[in-house]
């Protein structure tokens, strides 16, 4: 009897701590929770309303990554679980990791090599959040989907990286209104590395659209790409120095050179217009006399116009000193 009595004691005491005690739960504000009963969480059928969104995967991938819809616990409680039952929790909220973060080794960079054949270490951060409207993916789809996330887009920046050339083309060959010059050379032709590092919110806005279907893959969404830094060995990036400093040299020379060039031209286009103008200055006064002495001989006839010429000969005949007369009397003589 007495130990009868003991089992249902320690029946009632298990009980307690294993039921009462554990059957309670709460959800914190960037948590939510799935719960599963005997290891199967509580699906919604196909036709509930508020069912999520299929996340953007193509038809094939859609096939691979059929994951129904859970559902899910919101913030607040205390909530009641049967013994049964267990609450999975999971952090919604925007988080950061290194882009170097692997669990399965340690490392300080992410070697990529680029298209001209050059081994960078790139760094930086991704910043993600667990996606609410797929948690089965993220709780039961993969054993480490962070760790797969990261995997996916450490493999796609190496492959952007292979192939990457700057979208804009713009370099030492381009002029000063945007279009190509073929009379520039362009020494930085073939150095990745610089195309890299001039266009890296590019390269950021590109593995931000690559890594869309990760939400659908993997439960996690990708809140923002931040690569901050591309660095080539020691070596190179002396060299990549050298060829900066010479590029922005010939740049300087060739400015200077464009603006003596403009100079130059706007001093001789001034020079013609003051040359045009002292010309115009020296035959206007003839054209004057030309108009003048057509309109006497026009009004008066010979005549006048001999009268006219002797009156402007007496000024300048008083300030001669020096006559020339001709053989034939009938000449006047000349000064």
């Amino acid at each position: 009897m007495t130990i009868l009595i003991s089992f249902l004691c320690g029946l009632c005491v298990y009980i307690l701590l294993r039921v009462v005690l554990t059957a309670f739960y709460i959800v914190r504000p960037n948590e939510r929770a799935v719960i599963t009963s005997f290891g199967r969480a509580q699906r919604l059928p196909d036709n509930a309303p508020g069912k999520p969104e299929l996340p953007p995967l193509s038809d094939e991938e859609h096939e691979r990554y059929n994951y129904p819809a859970v559902q899910v616990v919101r913030p607040g409680g205390p909530y009641f679980k049967w013994p049964w039952q267990s609450v999975h929790k999971v952090n919604v909220s925007t988080q950061a990791v290194d882009l170097v973060w692997d669990p399965s080794k340690t490392q300080s960079t992410i070697e990529a090599v680029t298209k001209d054949n050059l081994t960078t270490g790139v760094n930086g951060q991704i910043r993600f959040r667990v996606s609410e409207s797929n948690l089965y993916a993220y709780l039961f789809g993969v054993a480490s989907p962070l760790e797969h996330v990261m995997g996916y887009f450490v493999s796609i920046l190496r492959e952007r990286i292979a192939v990457f050339a700057d979208p804009k083309g713009e370099g030492m060959s381009t002029s000063p209104d945007g279009e190509h010059d073929p009379s520039i050379p362009d020494i930085s032709e073939g150095v990745s590395i610089n195309d890299l590092r001039k266009n890296l919110p590019t390269l950021n806005s590109f593995m931000e659209q690559q890594c869309e279907s990760t939400g659908g893959r993997y439960g996690v969404e990708l809140d923002a790409a931040l690569i901050t830094s591309i660095d080539p060995p020691p070596e190179v990036d002396r060299a990549l120095s050298a060829i900066n400093s010479t590029r922005n040299q010939v740049a300087a020379d060739i400015s200077t050179a464009r603006a003596d060039a403009e100079q130059q031209i706007t001093m001789s286009k001034r020079a013609v217009d003051i040359a045009a103008n002292n010309a115009h200055a020296e035959v206007a006064p003839l054209r004057e006399l030309a108009t003048t002495l057509e309109a006497i001989k026009t009004e008066g006839g010979s005549s006048a116009l001999q009268a006219y010429l002797r009156n402007m000969r007496i000024p300048l005949l008083k300030r001669t000193t020096k006559f020339v007369t001709t053989a034939n009397s009938s000449q006047q003589p000349e000064a």
